[in-house]
């Protein structure tokens, strides 16, 4: 399989397998899909970590099938690919991406479908889609801009330059970098260490941010207000709020 989704203490990890450069073919695309939806769904899976592997983490789409659709066959399969990394990125729970050596393309923008992401040292991304005269189409364009801001996102998207992992740490790109040889095992303990989290408050607020983004702010708002009374209803709110008067901040366990 081009991916694969394995579990451990409550975190599913999606691993990307298509050597040599983890090219983003139809197949891969659609078997994302598949197992983000799969790992949505499962109550084994508190949280969710994007690898591509030791080496690198995807160098972008598979060029050769690319080139080979026309224009008729591209506004087909352009929303079957948008939906794929959407399906990353509406996981209702935390997500991290794991980011090793390239992630070009629609490896960069599969990393943006992520809440958070670690990358290593020798970290490459970038957006090249320019270069072949194309733009971004697995949502690269919109991601990124309200990641970064739009005029970040515009020089990286008009140039197509690469930038190694300390420019994307200051452009606010990724979030942390750290030894390349150390990726994986950051990523997975900030994943582990949510997935001992609320589940359900982890899901309201994640949908509460991201809802805001795409909407006005009183939209935004009203999500909020919803789910934090909504939040009153389950259990977890019982025991975090009695743990932290009876035993102070920090220490609820989470059913």
């Amino acid at each position: 399989m081009t991916v694969n989704l394995e579990v451990s203490e409550g975190v599913g990890t999606l691993r990307l397998n298509r050597p040599p450069m983890n090219a983003l073919d139809v197949a891969t695309q659609d078997r994302l899909r598949e197992l983000a939806e799969e790992a949505a769904r499962r109550d084994d899976v508190r949280a969710v970590v994007l690898y591509g592997g030791e080496k690198l983490f995807a160098a972008g789409a598979d060029i050769k099938e690319m080139q080979a659709m026309d224009h008729a066959a591209m506004v087909v399969r352009g929303r079957a690919l948008q939906e794929s990394f959407t399906a990353v990125a509406r996981i209702p729970k935390p997500v991290v991406a794991a980011v090793t050596g390239y992630a070009l393309g629609g490896g960069c923008e599969l990393a943006l479908c992520a809440d958070f992401r670690i990358a290593g040292d020798n970290a490459k991304l970038g957006q090249p889609e320019i270069l072949l005269g194309l733009i971004p189409g697995a949502g690269g364009t919109q991601r990124l801009a309200r990641l970064v801001g739009p005029s970040k996102a515009k020089d990286l998207i008009f140039t197509g330059r690469q930038v190694k992992a300390d420019e994307a740490l200051a452009m606010g790109l990724v979030d942390q970098v750290v030894p390349a040889a150390e990726v994986y095992e950051r990523a997975h303990a900030w994943a582990a260490r949510l997935a001992q989290g609320p589940a359900i408050a982890l899901r309201a607020a994640k949908e509460s941010i991201d809802t805001g983004l795409e909407a006005d702010i009183d939209t935004g708002l009203a999500v909020e207000r919803n789910w934090f009374a909504g939040l009153f209803a389950t259990e977890d709110r019982e025991r975090g709020m009695r743990s932290f008067v009876e035993e102070g901040p920090g220490k609820a366990k989470f059913s």
